[in-house]
């Protein structure tokens, strides 16, 4: 598990960096956002390393229902963040679309899984992406006013989460975790 928790370390202060320390951020310029990559995929193989090697506890297994809701819940996941680069009507409930959505799949992630190192990982994403809301809710205050959607945009949303969806499924499959049951 230490793979799990070192990534989640990574992950979160390379994400935090710019809202924690902005002037030292700065003065890297665009380098920084190389830094934040780098540190980003190594964060993420760290957590997928560390995910296929933990062992722990195993409180429920997966069910029929389980994999139903978690299917709607990836759905919605997804639709979050494609509705975030669109600004889609769900931006005017939800702030944090993208943050929103990591929640949404770790939620998802859990329910389906049910054993520690998936709490750790997926349990730790989540607290970082509410804590990441929170520090950028405060940093950029108030938020402005909503504006209008074509419906273009909600068409290509739901395009979108569907055609990501599906690739992320088959991807799923391939590796041995079919999401489907």
């Amino acid at each position: 598990m230490i793979y799990i928790i070192a990534g989640l370390i990574l992950w979160s202060g390379v994400h935090f960096w710019k809202r924690i320390a902005p002037q030292e951020r700065a003065k890297f310029g665009d380098k920084g956002k190389g830094i934040v990559a780098v540190g980003s995929v190594v964060a993420i193989v760290l957590m997928v390393i560390g995910y296929r090697m933990a062992d722990g506890a195993f409180y429920w297994g997966r069910s029929p229902a389980l994999t139903g809701v978690n299917n709607l819940l990836m759905l919605f996941a997804f639709y979050l963040f494609a509705s975030s680069g669109a600004k889609t009507k769900i931006t005017k409930v939800i702030r944090h679309p993208q943050l929103t959505a990591v929640v949404v799949w770790s939620v998802a992630h859990i329910l389906v899984n049910g054993d520690t190192p998936s709490f750790v990982l997926f349990g730790g994403m989540a607290a970082w992406a509410i804590a990441e809301m929170i520090v950028v809710s405060k940093a950029e205050g108030p938020r402005g006013p909503y504006h209008e959607v074509p419906v273009k945009k909600e068409i290509t949303a739901v395009i979108a989460t569907v055609v990501v969806f599906l690739v992320v499924a088959t991807i799923h499959i391939f590796l041995g975790y079919n999401p489907f049951g």
